[in-house]
Parts: C-alpha cells; structure tokens; sequence
C-alpha cells in the first residue's frame, strides 16, 4: 500500500482532535486541493486570496481553519469572532450548516443571518452570542446601523463568492462592512474568478496574503463530457409549446429551468402544471419559508421541474438532477457553463437543452466559442413524436402493471366484454382510455403549429471570428442593477450618476425643455432623463413613487435594474427618474404601471422592503 505523504491528510494539516474526528464520521478521507493549500495559512493567521471553482471544497477551506482559532473561546453576545458574507440566502444556510457539521464536538454556535427571515429571530440569536455569523451583506449591514451585530471583536471575515456578490451590485456594502471592522482582522477572500474589481479589493483590503489558484478541472473543460448539449431555434411567441414536447420526449428525472424574471418564472410554472409536471417555481420574491418547502420537495422526488431565476438557483445542488434548460440563452458564456455544470454529476450524464430565438443567435456563438464545443441544433418535436413517446410511455406502464399482477379484480370486466367484444379491441380500448387520461388536456397545445426555423450560420473557431463571437449582438445584456449593455446606443451613465443622451452633455435636464439646468439640486437629489426619441412624456407616462431615496444610497441603476429584471419592463421605455433623500420618483408608460408596483412591492431595494404606489404628489 502507498504510503500517504507529509500533505495528503487532515491530521497533517495541524486540525485538532475533535475536528477530526468530525471529519471521520462525515467520511472525509483526504482534503481536496483548496483546502490543502488554504488551511495551514489561515490558520497561522494570514490573509488569503483563493481562486477555485465551485463545488472545489472552499467551504471546509476556511470553516475548519476559523472552528479551529475558535477553539473552546465563549460567546459574546452580538460581537462575533468571525463573519462570513455570501452572496444568497441558499449559500448563507449551506454555509452555516456546513460549520454546524464540522463543530459537534466543538460548542461554537452559528447564526446565519439574511433577507426574508424574520429580523427579531435573527436579534434573539446574535445576543445569545454567536462565534460565527453566516451573511448576505444586505441584512449584515441593517444589523450592525441597528447596533445588533457588533464588529469590534471581529478576528477574522471571509468574503465567499466575492465575484458573485459583486455582480449582484453588494460592492458598497462590503466596503461599508469592511470599514467596520477591526484593522488587525484576518480576511480570507474566496473567488471563481478574479477580475479586476476584485483585485482592487483584494488590494485595499488585505494584508501581504496567501495566494492560491486551483485551476479548473481540465477533464471539463471546453467540452465538458458529462452533458450532452443541445439547442433548439424557436421564435419566443413558441417557446413554451416548444418545451413542453421537449419534455415530453426527454422525461427527465428533475430538471432545473433556467428564466431571466421573476414574473417568466411563475408564468412558464404556471403553464407546465397545467400540462400534468409536479412543478415548483422558485425565486428571489419568495419568504425563506416557501423557498425551503421547495427544495425539500426537490430533494425528496417529489417534483418533475423546477422553475428559477439565475440569482434564486445560486448554490443548489440535487444529485438526481438529470436536466438543465435554458427558457432562454443565457447573457453570458459563464453563466451557462455554471448553470449546466449543475447536472452530470457523481458521474452520471447529464444533458443540458437551450431553446434559442433566432434573434439570440450571437449569444450562442459566444458560448460555443468559449466552451471550444459546437452545440447541436436540433429540431423541434413534432405532435407525432410526442404522441409517439407517450405511447411508449403508456406501454411500458402497463407493462410494469402486468409485472406486479394483483390485477384477478379487474378479469371479469375483461372476460364480459371479451364475450361480447374481440379480445384485442378491449384492450386496445383500455389502452387508449390510460393513454388519454394522461394527454387528453395538453392535445390542442400539442397540435399548435411551431415554425421551423433553419439553422443559422456559425462562426469558424479562430482568431477571425473572436470581435464577432466577443459582441453581444442580438438580445440584450440581462440586467443586474448598473447600466451596462442595454444603454449602449441610447447614452452612457456619468460618473456622477447623471445619465444623459448622446450628443448631449451631462448635468441636469429639464423635463420641459430638454435642456441643462433641470432637475433636482445637488443637495437634494437627481434628476435623470429616459426615453431616447421621445418629445414629450406627459401624455401617457405616469408617475410613480418609490419611498426609497439617496439616504439607502439609491441610484439610477438600482431603480432602472429593478424595474426591468423584477417586472420585466424594457428599459427604454422609462421615462425621467427623480432621486431625492428619501424617495424617487420614476416615469411610466401607464400600462406597465401595475406590474411594475406589484414586482416592486415584492422585492427589495437595498435589501429593504420600500412602497411602492402612483405619485399622488404626498413626499414622505
């Protein structure tokens, strides 16, 4: 038997006894790569900056290191001796149960603390006294301007899937955390990826660090074996009738459905009950409450489907998950690497299936030229095919029924009408009424007319196609609350936050005249023009109120992106945004007013529930 080396186990790492002895009865043989590499610096007390894929082991990388400086330390109430900030409340609760694991035999107690949990049970268990407090940086930071989260204690904070809290627009508030705490903290910053951003904190922040990079599995990369890919070019109108035969014909096991808006999801949920899936909907709208009675039904089997958004599907992983799709192509190539690297796990194929609009061809391109794997395009079910398969389907039910027996109650309907009737037209009868009971209802979607759309042209993958696969092309850049991508032909948003047409300088602009010198003071606010080509906005724009202003730090990003990911508004039809200390006021065409007040209402701004309702000219 070989012998194990100086740095193959736990024990060499330094872990203390009771620490491994957890690990043993979870069944943790030998640290992967990160924590080989992380664990003995964070744990002589130095700063660390770690690049590694998800699903690498991060998470035992810095939990042990941090349970280990804890030690047998007490609890003081609402001053942790770490912080631990991740990006979505599905990680804060995988993170804090992973330091309960690790910690039986330990007493560190764990808070984690996020959006959508009652605030006065988060309170109740920071002033117990917490080792270890487990955060979105949203909630972290209403805790420490209530005084119930108390940073001055603080010896070490890590930031997990800093690139990920980054993008979701939570780099103010890690700064703000950040100041807060103790300048002799250790800090840990974890990361996939390490654009410059985060190097700029990286840079700010940390002290002489420890830097590690785990390069990505090569056996994955580019072609990514494990998932058999494929895409169908369908017109949006045709979407959804598109994948429901696909479904019908792959009959997955559970299969994770990726939408860009909160209101796609619960209408493409809506639409695939009613064609007889266990479906569930599953999104950033939701209380912590519905979202853990989904995922425990996911888990327990008990669903066909599963319906998200990118942000609410952060940090699940199912191991019986066989499908992944697409609703629709994702804006960037990494986000569908990571959305489809969540199936073909444990070594089991998966298969990942995007339904494509013509218009969303160069997103496509994108994917394909960065994943080095040309996906292929195929065709669209027909009603035949799906009839087809769900006789199958039928036969081999039946087959299953006749397998188990049991079935002497049922012989003398069988052998009346066989008397009357030939034995095979009763069964084939019988065959028929099991068959439509189960595709009666979804018959005239089935039959709906979906047109065929020819393949399009792919670019060669070469140095000559890199400008045309690195444009974005067709559909616009999903917003994430900043302006980028989808204002690139109608202005560019000032470094002061002013946005302005262009060919026209930045400042205010007045409503009336178009021209610099209106809007709000300085002192007071902002005031921003929308709607490129439009004269006028009195006519059938309407005003609405949102009590949320510059004292949340509210900018025009923050209202535009809401607006157009949470009520699925095209942003170009936003009329002038007025920012004053505590409310804003934004411009609506009027048939969008009342989806935009129910999204708004629903969400946070900030990570505050704020109201939302038409401006009746009342400033609160």
């Amino acid at each position: 038997m070989k012998e194990k080396n100086a740095a193959e186990t736990f024990a060499d790492l330094g872990l203390g006894k009771e620490l491994l002895a957890e690990l043993a009865t979870l069944g943790y043989e030998e640290p992967t790569p990160i924590q080989k590499a992380a664990i003995v610096p964070l744990m002589e007390g130095r700063d660390l900056l770690g690049q590694a894929a998800t699903g690498t082991g991060k998470t035992a990388a810095f939990a042990l290191p941090v349970l280990q400086r804890i030690g047998k330390t007490k609890a003081v109430p609402y001053k942790p001796f770490a912080l631990v900030l991740v990006p979505t409340r599905e990680l804060a609760v995988q993170v804090s149960e992973a330091f309960h694991k690790y910690s039986k035999g330990l007493g560190t107690s764990v808070a984690p603390i996020y959006g959508g949990q009652e605030f006065r049970r988060q309170t109740v268990a920071l002033f117990r006294g917490a080792h270890v407090v487990v955060a979105t940086p949203g909630r972290a930071l209403d805790h420490i301007r209530r005084e119930t989260l108390d940073l001055s204690g603080l010896q070490t904070v890590v930031l997990d899937e800093a690139d990920e809290m980054l993008d979701m627009g939570f780099a103010e508030d890690l700064e703000l955390i950040l100041e807060s705490t103790p300048k002799t903290r250790q800090t840990a910053l974890f990361s996939a990826t390490l654009p410059p951003r985060i190097a700029s904190i990286a840079e700010r922040h940390l002290k002489n660090p420890a830097r590690i990079l785990i390069p990505r599995d090569k056996s994955t990369k580019g072609s990514m074996p494990k998932v058999k890919q494929s895409a169908y070019i369908v017109p949006r109108a045709h979407k959804t009738a598109a994948l429901g035969r696909v479904l019908d014909l792959e009959s997955p096991t559970l299969a994770l459905i990726f939408c860009r808006t909160r209101l796609d999801v619960d209408e493409l949920a809506d639409r695939l009950v009613g064609r007889g899936y266990r479906v569930e909907a599953l999104h950033g709208g939701m209380s912590q409450i519905e979202r853990d009675r989904v995922m425990k039904k996911a888990r327990g089997n008990m669903l066909d489907l599963l319906v998200a958004t990118d942000v609410a599907a952060r940090g699940i992983d199912i191991d019986h998950l066989s499908h992944v799709v697409n609703f629709d192509v994702p804006a960037s190539p990494e986000s569908y690497v990571h959305r489809i690297g969540r199936t073909g796990r444990a070594g089991r194929e998966g298969v990942a299936i995007t339904l494509v609009d013509p218009r969303e061809h160069r997103l496509l391109r994108n994917i394909e030229f960065l994943t080095k794997q040309k996906i292929a395009i195929s065709t669209v079910p027909t009603p035949l095919d799906v009839k087809a398969r769900r006789l199958d389907l039928t036969k081999g039910a039946i087959r299953e029924l006749i397998q188990a027996g049991g079935h002497d109650g049922f012989r003398v309907v069988v052998e009346t009408l066989a008397a009357e009737f030939d034995v095979m037209d009763v069964a084939a009868a019988a065959v028929r009424m099991a068959h439509e009971a189960t595709a009666g209802e979804n018959a005239g979607e089935d039959d709906a007319h979906i047109p065929t759309i020819e393949s399009f042209a792919r670019p060669k993958f070469g140095s000559g196609a890199r400008e045309e696969s690195a444009a974005r092309g067709g559909a616009p850049r999903k917003f994430e609350g900043k302006f980028e991508g989808k204002f690139e032909k109608r202005g560019k948003f000032e470094k002061k936050g002013k946005f302005a047409p262009k060919g026209k300088q930045p400042g205010g602009w007045s409503k009336e005249s178009g021209a610099p010198g209106g809007g709000a003071g300085s002192g007071a606010g902002e005031r921003v023009a929308g709607g490129q080509g439009r004269e006028t906005h009195s006519r059938d724009m309407v005003r609405v109120y949102i009590a949320a202003g510059t004292r949340m730090g509210i900018r025009p990003a923050d209202l535009v992106g809401a607006i157009a990911n949470e009520a699925d508004v095209n942003p170009r039809g936003i009329g002038d945004i007025e920012i004053g200390e505590s409310f804003s006021i934004v411009e609506l065409p009027e048939g969008d007013v009342e989806r935009v007040i129910t999204a708004l209402r629903r969400t946070t701004l900030r990570g505050r529930k704020v109201k939302v309702h038409r401006d009746t000219g009342v400033r609160q």
